[in-house]
């Protein structure tokens, strides 16, 4: 099986490696205090302290592999070197919503970093790949559960 790259942009290689950071440093020791001190209370078959402490480590664990590995293999889109004559991973775009006569403006990201409450969407998702390699004026249709909507495409930036 193919290992899979995973598209970052600066700033969402910045995050997860500050993330990864912070579990490493702060998260093992917080975990490990923890299971001193449930330990101190004696036996663990029934230390419902140790056990959720454990748990919480494994899942730590966990999370340390995954951002080690995505960290790896990142692929980085620099925004500065970025042709805004297409829409492409890392830029800007600005909408218009036809049906509901609105703007809407939403940066293009890999998976990893989407996120819809920061107008931060991946380039898989239905919108983002409707939009991707599309030219300012370009009309879109993306398939919703409540029908086709259909977004023109004003501005691309960095």
């Amino acid at each position: 099986m193919a290992e899979e790259e995973i598209i970052l942009t600066k700033e969402g290689l910045a995050k997860l490696e500050e993330e990864l950071e912070d579990l490493k440093v702060r998260g093992r020791r917080e975990l490990a205090e923890r299971i001193k001190l449930a330990i101190s209370y004696g036996d663990l078959k029934e230390n419902s302290e140790y056990h959720s402490a454990k748990n919480d480590q494994s899942f730590m664990e966990t999370r340390i592999i995954i951002l080690e590995k995505m960290i790896n293999k990142a692929s980085v889109v620099d925004a500065s070197e970025l042709s805004l004559s297409k829409v492409s991973v890392g830029c800007t775009v600005v909408l218009h919503d036809i049906e509901f006569d609105e703007k809407l403006e939403y940066r293009i990201v890999g998976a990893a970093e989407a996120n819809v409450a920061e107008n931060n969407i991946s380039y898989e998702s239905p919108l983002g790949a409707a939009l991707m390699g599309k030219e300012v004026g370009s009309v879109i249709a993306v398939a919703a559960p409540m029908g086709e909507i259909q977004y023109k495409l004003l501005e691309i930036r960095a």
